[in-house]
């Protein structure tokens, strides 16, 4: 009998796999690092095929460290990166290197998108940005030749499994639970909205067609079980985002719940039970849940937890040295240090968009502290770094109940670095007023992907229930405290009156040019 299932995970910084028994327990698990390339500014890339050959080389490893018999494995799927664009030929082969996510090439479309940014968002679920939409516009109107050979738009984690089960471009697909990215989908009907795609030009044979996670798209063909060691005929579920297969690998299946993934980007996600747009905020993503008849709204911090490691490299020389003398992750020690700082940081604010704003899309924002005094020490700073991203996910928070009045947040469950912080999950607790709890398990990407294999596959009937059964919560919860909650209240106000009145100075400094000396200045000295 079956009872094994294969989760893959196309990330950006590696590809993950995991072999899971049917009661969700890690049998094996490989990771190999992915090759990014930064040919120029703005340009980022990757190869299809270096994804394809790590995806190959970590199925491979978790068969042969597991031991499990190829027959006992009941199915596998891929879930990935879900901005980034695969641009396929004919015959499945690549046109393009992958469209990153990262890459901003599109810049310029973003704009062109913006004129029906209302109609887009309350159609697709999300505003434009660095995804689908800008990316499909920027192959079209600036390299028509490329465009012309591309037979289908489509995702990378389809792209994998299209590849392992010998597809065609005519059989191109993509899961729903990219929609809210696309900018041109009907997500709530999962269909394309030929109105918009009309509007901007584009030509709608390229778009793939739309699948439910768990639809079987092929299986294993003999070429591919040679390469990866599983059997010849193994069927291929669709798959899923990454984002939306880390909140079902979580158990997050429970409208009210809140989940927070704390590591380089720090990504704040809600569940509900209805498909609800942001057109006045612009800040949430609506996103199609993998279990059927849920839906996510999400936004991020593009390199929030990137803040802390800056801090740590600019200012904390000292401490990361006696931290690594005493074998002490030094996060712990700064930790410390931001619990002997009051909360409110001593009324010090900090912007953590350093590498611009995503959630509305802003590339002329950027990181600030407001407040300063002579009184303020390294401890305010930082604790003013971790509750910065405290108020941002406050803003998100109130976008998601002016979208939804009756909306009540149950709790919070989080996974990353900054999940096994205690100061850390209490400021977030005290921001939000919601009690924060962290899991028993790390990995949940490939544990998403892997329940959506078994669905596909007949050996999860209800991938939800099973879902929570899998996952529970490591410790106490972190209960909110009511006082610091109360005063917390009008600094995250004032952290948006922040955000909203320092536009003009970003704008201001983007628009002045990078001092570059003159040829007399360079040669005098």
């Amino acid at each position: 009998m079956s009872s094994y299932v294969l989760g893959c995970d196309l990330g950006t910084m590696g590809t993950k796999t995991a072999l899971y028994s049917a009661n969700g327990r890690v049998a094996a698990e490989a990771f190999q690092e992915s090759k990014i390339c930064y040919p120029r500014p703005g340009v980022v890339e990757q190869d299809p095929d270096d994804i394809f050959a790590s995806a190959v080389a970590t199925i491979r490893a978790v068969i042969e460290q597991s031991g499990v018999h190829p027959g006992q494995i009941a199915g596998i799927a891929f879930d990935g990166q879900m901005a980034g664009m695969i641009n396929l030929d004919a015959n499945w082969g690549v046109v393009t290197p992958y469209d990153s996510w990262l890459d901003t090439r599109c810049a310029r479309y973003i704009p062109v998108l913006k004129t029906r940014e209302s109609e887009i968002i309350a159609s697709s679920g999300g505003a434009p940005s660095f995804n689908h939409g800008a990316k499909m516009l920027f192959w079209k109107n600036e390299h028509p030749e490329i465009y012309a050979r591309i037979a289908k738009f489509t995702m990378l984690s389809s792209y994998v499994a299209g590849r392992m089960a010998g597809l065609k471009g005519e059989d191109a697909f993509i899961d729903r639970s990219y929609l809210g990215l696309s900018n041109f989908a009907d997500t709530s009907n999962s269909c394309w909205n030929t109105d918009l795609v009309e509007t901007f030009g584009l030509d709608p044979k390229k778009l793939p067609r739309i699948v439910d996670p768990w639809e079987i798209i092929g299986a294993v063909t003999p070429e591919m079980a040679r390469l990866t060691g599983l059997a010849a005929g193994t069927p291929i579920a669709a798959g899923c985002g990454d984002a939306t297969a880390n909140i079902l690998g979580a158990g997050i299946v429970e409208p009210g719940t809140l989940f927070d993934v704390a590591g380089t980007a720090s990504v704040l996600s809600i569940v509900t039970d209805r498909f609800a747009t942001d057109t006045r905020h612009k800040m949430l993503y609506m996103c199609p849940h993998a279990a059927p008849g849920l839906y996510f709204a999400m936004a991020y911090v593009n390199g929030g937890g990137l803040n802390l490691r800056w801090f740590r490299d600019q200012f904390g020389q000292v401490e990361k040295l006696i931290s690594e003398a005493d074998g002490e992750n030094v996060y712990q020690r700064l930790g410390r240090m931001a619990e002997k700082a009051p909360p409110g940081a001593g009324k010090l604010l900090f912007l953590p968009h350093l590498g611009g704003r995503v959630c509305p899309n802003n590339a002329t924002v950027r990181g600030a502290i407001m407040g300063l005094s002579w009184g303020h020490t390294k401890n305010h700073i930082f604790r003013a770094i971790l509750e910065g991203i405290g108020y941002e996910y406050a803003y998100y928070l109130k976008a998601c109940r002016d979208l939804m009045p009756e909306f009540r947040p149950k709790r919070i469950v989080g996974i990353g670095g900054g999940a096994r912080s205690r100061i850390f999950k209490q400021i977030k607790a005290d921001i939000l007023g919601v009690p924060y709890m962290s899991l028993d398990r790390e990995e949940c990407g490939t544990l998403g992907a892997a329940l959506v294999a078994g669905h596909a596959a007949g050996l999860f009937s209800d991938m939800a229930a099973t879902a929570e059964s899998f996952t529970r919560p490591t410790g106490e919860a972190v209960s909110p405290d009511p006082e610091r909650h109360a005063f917390y209240q009008p600094l995250a106000r004032a952290y948006v009156t922040m955000l909203e009145s320092t536009q003009a100075v970003f704008d201001e400094l983007a628009a002045i040019e990078d001092f570059v000396p003159s040829e007399r200045a360079m040669a005098a000295e």
